[in-house]
């Protein structure tokens, strides 16, 4: 069977990501599972591999899609501009060459070239020095591919965490909470459960959006006027939905344990508790894409950059996953097709 090709983001060029690239893929137990597209600059990658002193470190030169072969690292250039590095500063030519690279491995997905996209982290502020529109990333690849909803998820072995609103002020949420945009979002993470990690009949939490889920109307009507009208709704089409819960309590005693996935209101109050229980290991997952996406979950991490000390664990993971993604929808698409085959699971790390 045909190795994977995952396209590589080479992220803020004076961030942490071509360290964490470099020292991840430097382990040939782990690049040569896949055949890795670097998607920046060979001048960088040639900088830091300076910088973190892999001397063995090798990249071969893109020469097309029909030009690759399993065992090499690819970088794909995708600018021909000189570029200044400064280490650990968010700069407009840094947001700059960052979007050069999401550019280019987009237009290969979208050209059925990738089976997935490994994106390494971008400063939101260097971004939008240099005319990026979008909050994120999560909402970046959703315009690029014209998707309406995508699911912003974070995945670690033990939790995983989706979000009906992603980078939104706190004070917006409550006016972007709507019956329909849960009941969407809920639809993404039963679809995503299912056909990219191999989860049958997933049982799922979903959050309340006020302290204590609004404490019977005390403190707020979300709960009862938009949350619950949607779980009942869910149950009655035979989901397996329990809440809204109480975001506190609900992590806090360990509750989360019983369920495959939680659904939370907001960016914060699911993601605070994420990295908390796996910062480290966990990724960045956006579901409802037509390609595969994952991230790792932190930032640049710019004080870390050139220290040789930035974890790799969460690069490496987001690599797994996408890997263990692409392999499923591989096979739930080959399921379509001879229906007597069993669903697939999700392998570890295969």
């Amino acid at each position: 069977m045909r190795k994977l090709k995952l396209g590589i983001t080479i992220g803020d060029v004076n961030g942490i990501g071509p360290e964490v690239i470099i020292r991840t893929l430097n382990d040939k137990r782990i690049s040569d599972r896949f055949i890795p597209i670097i998607y920046g600059s060979s001048k960088v990658i040639s900088y830091y591999r300076n910088v973190v002193e892999a001397k063995e470190f090798n990249t071969s030169y893109f020469e097309g899609f029909q030009k690759m072969y399993p065992g090499k690292i690819y970088v794909k250039n995708c600018w021909e501009n000189k570029v200044d590095i400064n280490i650990g500063k968010p700069t407009e030519d840094g947001g700059k060459f960052a979007q050069f690279a999401l550019l280019e491995a987009v237009k290969d997905a979208k050209a059925g070239n990738l089976d997935g996209i490994i994106t390494a982290p971008i400063n939101k502020h260097a971004m939008q020095l240099s005319g990026f529109k979008f909050p994120g990333h999560t909402e970046y690849f959703a315009d690029a591919f014209e998707i309406k909803e995508s699911l912003m998820m974070m995945v670690s072995d033990s939790l995983k965490v989706a979000l009906v609103t992603n980078h939104l002020p706190v004070k917006d949420i409550p006016t972007h909470l709507t019956k329909e945009k849960i009941k969407t979002k809920l639809k993404l993470l039963i679809k995503t459960l299912q056909v990219d990690f191999g989860i049958d009949k997933p049982n799922i939490a979903i959050l309340g959006l006020n302290p204590h889920a609004g404490d019977n109307g005390t403190i707020g009507n979300e709960e009862i006027d938009i949350i619950r009208p949607v779980i009942v709704e869910a149950k009655h089409n035979n989901i397996v939905v329990s809440g809204p819960y109480p975001a506190d309590g609900f992590f806090g005693s360990g509750q989360f344990k019983k369920f495959d996935a939680i659904l939370a209101m907001y960016h914060d109050q699911g993601l605070i508790p994420f990295k908390t229980l796996s910062f480290g290991n966990g990724v960045n997952f956006t579901a409802g894409l037509p390609i595969v996406r994952t991230s790792p979950d932190h930032g640049t991490a710019y004080d870390l950059v050139g220290t040789g000390t930035a974890d790799i664990s969460s690069f490496r993971n987001a690599i797994f996953l996408a890997l263990d993604v692409a392999r499923n929808n591989r096979d739930y698409a080959e399921m379509n097709k001879d229906p007597l085959r069993k669903k697939p699971k999700l392998t570890e790390h295969s």
